[in-house]
């Protein structure tokens, strides 16, 4: 099942809209390029088990 949520930027601070697959577990964590900047953003991906809602955090990957 996947389901979207929208991250920040950890570079340039822009809004992204990525996919989240949540057969993946309810803790995930995973790079993925910035939408507007192309840099590299470690995504901290936790999810709600009842209520299904996702918060996401970011880090450079430095």
């Amino acid at each position: 099942m996947e389901n979207t949520a929208e991250y920040f930027c950890a570079y340039c601070g822009e809004g992204s809209i990525t996919f989240i697959d949540l057969s993946e577990g309810f803790l995930q964590n995973y790079i993925e390029d910035c939408q507007v900047c192309c840099r590299p953003n470690r995504l901290y991906i936790e999810i709600n088990e009842e209520t299904l809602d996702i918060t996401i955090n970011t880090d450079t990957t430095y």
